[in-house]
Formats: structure tokens, C-alpha cells, sequence
């Protein structure tokens, strides 16, 4: 039987003209989380990120909030996938597959994970809300479309119920940490879950 050794560590640094984001990740962690991104829905959501999917999160981001959040939600969708990829290597001895459903009151998602190295965002989830505070909510989307390119994973989003577009995006964030914990978890065996012999 392989064990796969638990100290999954990344740090990324990127810097553009228009945001500058430092971020460490640790997926064998407990939940703690140091998180200031200059958005505080965001702050909040990567928060819950953090600890339901129990992985330490450090991540200081600044960017052109003037403007608006797209540039930072983005980059730092990218910087976390990248976290993720440069954390997890050539993915060999995890369980690769994961799927929850996450209620939030009247929210219900599912979240369905492969870390497969073929990056595709399925997301149908819907809000009503143009803003959940100060936050677009059409940013969800991008974020986890960055994410998703740069982790090298298949993502569904699928909202089954919900009314609420905070309940519905907290449920989301919630259940994507859920979901990685899952897939991420050691299989006891060596190499890729895959009949080619790796991703």
C-alpha cells in the first residue's frame, strides 16, 4: 500500500497591472484561514471555503476594486487553481472523484468534482440578485471557470433549489471545499486512478 505523505503545500505569487495576489494553501490542513482579498463577500465565501473543506488558506490580494471586482475575483480563481494543481502534482494516489450535495435553509447545490486534468466548468446556478452586497454575483461563475482551467478539474455547479442568492452562493463555496477534500483524499494505491496510467 502507497501512503501519500501529508504535507500537500503550494505557494503562488502573481502580479499584474491590475491585481497583486499572494496566496499559500495547504490541503492536508485543519481550516484555518488568513484571508484578505479587499472584497468581503469574497473574504467570506473562500472563509467558508476554507473551513468546510479543511484546508488552510493564506491569501492576501490587491487589486483595481475602484473599478469594480472582476479583476481581482478572477485572478485570484487563478491563483487558487493553480495552488491547487502545483499542490496535488501529477494527482497520482487520490480518489480523483467527488460529488456532495450542500443544503444552505431553502439552498440546495451539488458539486460534482474530477480531477481529471481536462479543465470544463458545467455552472447552472442562477441568482436573482444582481449584487449580494457590494459583490456581482455574476463573478461566481468566473471564478470557478478560473479555477477550474487552472486546478485541471471538471466542475459541475448545479443549483437544485434555492431563492436566496446568498444562501445559494454560500452553499456553493461550501460544498466546492467539501467536494476537494473528497477527491483529494488518499486512495492507498500508486499512480493515477485512470486505465491510460496517468491523466
Amino acid at each position: 500500500m502507497v501512503v501519500i505523505e501529508k504535507n500537500r503545500k503550494s505557494a503562488i505569487s502573481r502580479k499584474t497591472t491590475e491585481t497583486d495576489i499572494q496566496l499559500e494553501l495547504n490541503l492536508d490542513g485543519a481550516g484555518q484561514h488568513l484571508i484578505d482579498t479587499g472584497v468581503p463577500f469574497l473574504n467570506h465565501m473562500l472563509t467558508l471555503f476554507s473551513v468546510h473543506g479543511f484546508l488552510d488558506l493564506s491569501l492576501r490580494a490587491e487589486g483595481d476594486i475602484d473599478i469594480d471586482d472582476h479583476h481581482t475575483t478572477e485572478d485570484i480563481g487563478i491563483v487558487l487553481g493553480q495552488a491547487i494543481a502545483q499542490a496535488l502534482g501529477n494527482k497520482g494516489g487520490i480518489s480523483r472523484y467527488a460529488s456532495v450535495y450542500l443544503p444552505m435553509d431553502e439552498a440546495l447545490v451539488r458539486i460534482v468534482i474530477d480531477l481529471s486534468n481536462r479543465p470544463y466548468l458545467h455552472y447552472n446556478a442562477p441568482v436573482i440578485e444582481q449584487k449580494l452586497g457590494t459583490f456581482d454575483s455574476c463573478l461566481v461563475k468566473e471564478f470557478f471557470r478560473a479555477v477550474s482551467q487552472q486546478a485541471g478539474m471538471t466542475l459541475h455547479i448545479d443549483m437544485i433549489h434555492g431563492e436566496n442568492g446568498h444562501h445559494i452562493v454560500e452553499a456553493i463555496f461550501k460544498g466546492f471545499g467539501r467536494a476537494l477534500s473528497l477527491a483529494i483524499e488518499p486512495l492507498g494505491t500508486d499512480g493515477a486512478l485512470s486505465s491510460k496510467g496517468c491523466l
